[in-house]
């Protein structure tokens, strides 16, 4: 669960020591996975520098460094949603990371084009349903969601949750805001249930035939097929992946990212830079994809086995989702529309 109350941790990972005298960086981040202090910890036995994380979500970090000033102790900010990391760079905090390592490393059609940030993991926001059922015809782009044939079987969780959001920016970019009202219409009108729980709850649906399809992000059946549970294991053998918008021209899978970027006023941006390029280092790439089934962002980089039994995919870059105000304009279009 997400903490929201900040959070201050020092990762020490090298000898005591060692570090007493060492330099130390102040990650703020609104990840709050088991993984990311695996990271950590590689980092510091690797640099000798040492990694304090400040924990909460993205708008109450972005206000704390603001209200910091140019006292923040801030270096790094990472978050999850490339719609969250623009709207950091909007506030004023990030400045250019600067680094030839990291451009080269990361595709352009995951890092800002201004450099403030880059993508350092990805999801897949995908089409799920029941081998045992079948894979439902004529579903292939996110755009067939609102196709009558469909009425009355998909789950998906509420449209005001940030992946949504983040999907229906993708439409409203690439379809224009009278085809993405009609979209969400569509889509409204073929739910099996109205929209309830989590990414999990929409999957965990389709082999009672609550309902026949459900979107979810990728790297939530993944942690269901890495369970030891048997019946987990057994869920995520029938459960079934579609990779929508792949055909030739068409613009790929829509993924949320995670992203970091260099705060403005960084008190150690040497180190900062330092722990940046570790990001998209083999290594970090590794422990962070593997241990939290997220695909690298650094192509050929590590990836876990069960995400690459789902399949592979070509997928859409962050562009689309770069200015905030159509985030705002997606969500109302949602709802405007009845998607709940």
């Amino acid at each position: 669960m997400l903490r929201r109350h900040l959070l201050a941790l020092a990762v020490i990972a090298a000898p005591a020591a060692a570090l007493a005298q060492g330099p130390e960086i102040a990650v703020y981040t609104a990840r709050h996975y088991d993984t990311d202090a695996q990271l950590y910890e590689a980092f510091t036995r690797a640099t000798g520098i040492r990694v304090r994380t400040i924990q909460a979500d993205a708008d109450q970090l972005v206000a704390r460094i603001r209200s910091e000033g140019a006292n923040s102790p801030a270096d790094v900010f990472i978050t999850v949603d490339a719609t969250r990391l623009a709207r950091a760079e909007q506030a004023g905090i990030l400045q250019p990371y600067a680094s030839a390592a990291i451009d080269q490393r990361v595709p352009a059609a995951l890092r800002d084009p201004n450099g403030q940030w880059f993508s350092v993991t990805m999801r897949g926001r995908v089409i799920m349903y029941d081998k045992q059922a079948g894979r439902p015809e004529g579903l292939n782009r996110y755009e067939d969601l609102a196709d009558p044939r469909f009425r009355g079987q998909i789950c998906v969780r509420a449209s005001n949750h940030p992946y949504n959001i983040a999907l229906a920016t993708s439409i409203l970019a690439a379809d224009g805001a009278e085809a993405t009202e009609a979209w969400a219409r569509g889509v409204a009108a073929n739910l099996a249930r109205p929209p309830q729980g989590g990414d999990r709850d929409q999957f965990r649906a389709l082999p009672s035939g609550q309902c026949r399809i459900a979107i979810s992000n990728t790297y939530y059946l993944g942690h269901v097929g890495r369970s030891e549970r048997p019946e987990d294991q057994a869920l995520f053998q029938r459960i079934g992946v579609i990779f929508p918008n792949q055909a030739p021209g068409d613009r790929g899978t829509h993924v949320n990212v995670s992203g970091a970027g260099l705060v403005k006023t960084s008190p150690h941006p040497a180190e900062a830079r330092r722990f940046l390029e570790f990001l998209v280092s083999d290594q970090a790439q590794e422990i962070l994809a593997q241990g939290n089934m997220e695909y690298p962002a650094v192509p050929g980089a590590p990836m876990h086995p069960l995400l690459r039994a789902m399949g592979e995919f070509r997928a859409e870059g962050i562009e689309p989702l770069r200015d905030p105000a159509h985030a705002t304009q997606a969500l109302q279009i949602m709802q405007r529309a009845g998607w709940r």
